[in-house]
């Protein structure tokens, strides 16, 4: 089956920086899945308020018809997602389909959110996020990446764990 890696992590973990990385790298198309939320969630968020799982449902077929387009036309890609549940996981999990779990220190996520611009999540929302976050399980067909080194180190890691032929 065609791969596709969902870059997965709380808000400032690193989803973007690494799943672009890993696309120049792999030469796969990248979405970014922030842009596929709903005007509503969006505006949602930027006034602090954390989503509820019947605001991310949308959001996450969208994510999963994109990575059906993908898988259909078998050109791999690499998309960016909180999928902080096991639950939001199982929308998107298909053959194929590879989890990259950023994950670090409240406190390195936290300086990471204090130095990034231009982002419509407030870093007031990270702890409901770290609240909710569900860590992949070792049924769940995943990679996890500890963060805090240089972004480059991080993609290295995850090509390595890449199965054969990706």
């Amino acid at each position: 089956m065609t791969p596709v890696l969902v870059v997965m992590g709380v808000s400032g973990s690193g989803k973007s920086t690494v799943a672009r990385l890993l696309a120049e790298k792999l030469g796969w198309d990248m979405l970014e899945g922030d842009d596929l939320h709903p005007e509503t969630n969006v505006a949602k968020m930027a006034s602090g308020t954390p989503l509820t799982d019947d605001d991310r449902s949308p959001w996450l077929h969208r994510i999963a018809a994109w990575i059906d387009t993908r898988q259909s036309a078998r050109r791999p890609g690499i998309v960016t997602c909180s999928a902080l549940k096991r639950s939001y996981r199982d929308v998107l999990r298909r053959d194929g389909v590879i989890f990259v779990h950023l994950t670090g220190s409240p406190e390195q996520i936290r300086d990471r959110i204090g130095h990034r611009a231009g982002h419509f999540m407030p870093a007031s929302l990270l702890q409901s996020q770290l609240d909710t976050l569900e860590p992949l399980e070792p049924d769940e067909n995943g990679i996890v990446v500890e963060i805090g080194r240089p972004p480059a180190e991080e993609v290295a890691e995850v090509i390595a764990q890449l199965p054969p032929g990706n």
